[in-house]
């Protein structure tokens, strides 16, 4: 149905995806072959992965171990002689639980069950904290004697079962740590709640003047805010390895020797089997074109909506789907060495690489649990020391760790995020990932896919008006006959014209060449510009011919919605803009042109869309990539930073950081402005967290500092850094 410039087309003497990168395909084969996929359940932070990784390094017949937060698994490339329950073991060891994988089983409702338990404890939480603290203003006011103490055994059954339930994820990971005999910042988190609960219930039994209940339950919920809002920004995000995976197809038709066709897994399938390939269905392997021709929807690897016309000797890959013809195949590679599964463990391999970029909060906290234990230790020598009195000491004990509690620390980043993410999402973008706007900050350099990206991926035909009345209705006609994209878009712009289509005889449409009839005596044909007999040219056109007038009738695609201003903006920013697509070189560069694009690529495969982006980090640029295409999932995951529409496939929209939900591109320069704003308000969050920390640290290691007091201290740190992060919800 189309002929367009010669490069256009995907080669189709050889696999489009088997031409991967060699490297990146050899660690992912590695990967396959050696590899050992452990579920981490319990891990959250850079700590987490930290320990997990060195532990896993210095295991004897380990290779390389490298930890996926977002799907909260570790990928383990070892010898043969390693196996998972040795390592299950050794994670054991260190605090953490661990099992291995199975891949039929999918984590999310795992990690839909954890959400929801975050945010039950979260509310009960928050109702005890409100009931304490009206308990605790009546104390405040001056309440004495047997009305205190009553107010305090009140609040004492509501935060003892509070805390218990609550703080529960907390204190688990608190003791598996001490179990493997390290810290981490659960530990003082832990000791901090548990030290004030305690020192309030004994304050009650001695009917002390103070309690410090609310400072307990006021501490539980607000780190488990913090916890949640990290939760979320990882929940989100699902493997496009996944997505990749589940376009194999499960079962195939293969042929025996006597010719008769038998239905069978494609686990079983080996290379030599014959396959029956009918039209609509997907390729269950990759093979070999022995009879038959047809036309093959690629865009699971080129992204471009243009069919490919294939025959004998021509090679098809798995997840190509069959469009026009029924075909016999030799199958010449299947299962984990097809080029679809090698793609899928390309963009695995991307996913789980570790990213350069370490956020403030985590680095910070590599060093806060040592710091903090010493300090409290210290206060409560020194005090003890000096002072005699067991009680004091305790309470200075706990309101260093209470006023040293990182909540603050905790939310500066998941409070700027969650504003930047709402503020974005009005605008029409939905962030993915907890860690894409600090990226999205820092980038210099953006690769825009073409079809379905910067154009709508919807051909529309311009030379229609030019065609006399006969052969415009004679087009019509034939392009009724088609479900190809050409003969569609032929059919809806002659429709649009409100021309009456011809009446012809015997209409048939020959796959991979167009659609031939009769009209009035004479032969007439839509299609190919080789097989209709005209000339080609180097656009995107299909081709009639009414007798023995040729005409061609040139597609072209529509801009998407803020394309050119989006393209403009970034330039004068001083952004560097690139094009890569798999279409034509001869319509790539003339898109580029009229967006003024220096630099573009084109009939770029999914290794070298990946392969461009590549070079571009090698060099030390930060890109950003905009794709929608299953081809662009391997450069997606590359990138520093991702966008898909919401228009794309799901796996493209799976390996982004972010989905666009809108039909325009404007809101792509909106997300770097608010970018640049989240860092500098992270920043200025963090100057808050340290600032407080000067200030309120040398206060409680005086004593001057009661446990509630800290706790106070502590929630006006939070209540500033929310406060700082919610000028950025609205634009200031």
């Amino acid at each position: 149905m189309v002929d367009v410039a010669a490069d256009m087309h995907l080669p189709v003497s050889a696999c489009p995806a088997c031409a991967a990168a060699p490297a990146a395909c050899a660690v992912a084969q590695q990967a396959a072959r050696g590899g050992l996929l452990l579920s981490l359940p319990a891990i959250h932070c850079a700590i987490c992965i930290s320990d997990v990784e060195r532990a896993l390094s210095h295991h004897r017949g380990v290779r390389s171990a490298r930890v996926n937060l977002t799907l909260k698994r570790v990928s383990v490339v070892a010898e043969p002689t390693v196996t998972a329950t040795e390592l299950i073991t050794c994670l054991a060891q260190i605090g953490y639980e661990a099992h291995e994988l199975d891949q039929t089983v999918l984590s999310l409702t795992q990690t839909d069950k954890a959400g929801r338990d975050l945010l039950m404890r979260i509310g009960v939480s928050g109702f005890a904290m409100m009931n304490i603290m009206l308990l605790s203003v009546a104390v405040w006011s001056g309440a004495d004697h047997a009305t205190r103490d009553l107010f305090h055994w009140i609040s004492a059954a509501i935060a003892l079962p509070t805390v218990i339930f609550a703080a529960r994820p907390f204190f688990a990971s608190a003791l598996g740590a001490l179990r493997a005999r390290r810290l981490g910042m659960d530990v003082p988190i832990s000791l901090a709640i548990i030290l004030a609960t305690g020192m309030s219930f004994y304050e009650t039994t001695q009917a002390g003047h103070h309690a410090y209940f609310d400072a307990a339950v006021m501490l539980t919920f607000f780190l488990l805010v913090g916890r949640y809002l990290d939760f979320r920004t990882r929940a989100v995000a699902r493997s496009a390895a996944q997505e990749l995976a589940a376009l194999e197809v499960a079962r195939a038709t293969r042929l025996r020797d006597d010719g008769a066709e038998e239905d069978i897994p494609v686990a079983d399938l080996c290379p030599g089997d014959r396959l029956r390939l009918r039209p609509g269905a997907r390729v269950p392997a990759d093979a070999v074109i022995e009879t038959g021709r047809s036309e093959m929807d690629r865009s699971v690897l080129s992204g471009e909506t243009l069919p490919v016309t294939v025959g004998p000797g021509d090679s098809l890959c798995a997840g190509e789907v069959n469009l026009t013809g029924p075909m016999q195949l030799r199958v010449t590679a299947a299962g984990r060495d097809s080029a679809l599964h090698r793609m899928a463990d390309l963009v695995a391999h991307a996913e789980s690489a570790r990213s350069k970029y370490t956020s403030l909060a985590e680095r910070a906290a590599r060093a806060y649990a040592p710091i903090v234990h010493l300090l409290a230790l210290s206060s409560f020598a020194v005090w003890l020391w000096f002072s005699r009195d067991m009680r004091l000491s305790l309470n200075v004990a706990s309101a260093v760790l209470i006023i040293t509690c990182p909540c603050a620390l905790g939310l500066a980043v998941p409070a700027v995020v969650t504003s930047a993410s709402g503020r974005l999402f009005r605008r029409g973008m939905l962030i993915k990932s907890g860690t894409a706007l600090e990226r999205l900050a820092q980038v210099d350099t953006v690769v825009f896919d073409k079809t379905g990206t910067l154009t709508l991926g919807e051909p529309q035909p311009v030379d229609l008006p030019k065609l006399d009345p006969r052969a415009l209705s004679v087009a019509a006609a034939l392009a009724q006959g088609s479900a190809h994209p050409l003969a569609r878009a032929v059919a809806s712009g002659a429709s649009a014209l409100g021309v009456v289509p011809a009446l012809l005889e015997n209409l048939h449409e020959i796959a991979g060449d167009g659609i031939a009839a009769t009209y009035q005596g004479q032969p007439v044909r839509l299609g190919r510009a080789q097989w209709v007999g005209c000339d080609s040219v180097a656009a995107t056109a299909t081709y009639l011919r009414v007798g023995q007038a040729c005409h061609v009738i040139r597609c072209t695609d529509q801009l998407r919605e803020g394309a050119a201003e989006v393209v403009s903006a970034l330039i004068n920013q001083g952004i560097h803009v690139l094009l890569v697509s798999g279409d034509a070189p001869a319509t790539v560069q003339d898109l580029a042109q009229k967006l003024g694009i220096a630099q573009w690529h084109g009939a770029a495969r999914p290794e070298d869309k990946a392969r461009v982006i590549a070079n571009a980090t090698a060099n030390g640029a930060h890109v950003l990539m905009v794709g929608d295409g299953l081809n662009d999932t391997v450069a997606l995951s590359t990138a520093y930073v991702s966008i898909s529409p919401a228009s794309a496939l799901d796996a493209a929209r799976a390996a982004s950081d972010i989905v666009l939900m809108g039909a325009s591109l404007m809101p792509v320069v909106q997300a770097l402005h608010v970018a640049r704003s989240a860092r500098r308000r992270i920043k200025q969050n963090f100057a808050i967290a340290a600032g407080y920390n000067m200030i309120a640290v040398p206060v409680a290691l005086a004593g001057l500092a009661t446990p509630l007091g800290a706790a106070l201290a502590m929630s006006a740190s939070s209540i500033s850094v929310s406060l700082n992060a919610l000028r950025l919800k609205s634009g200031r």
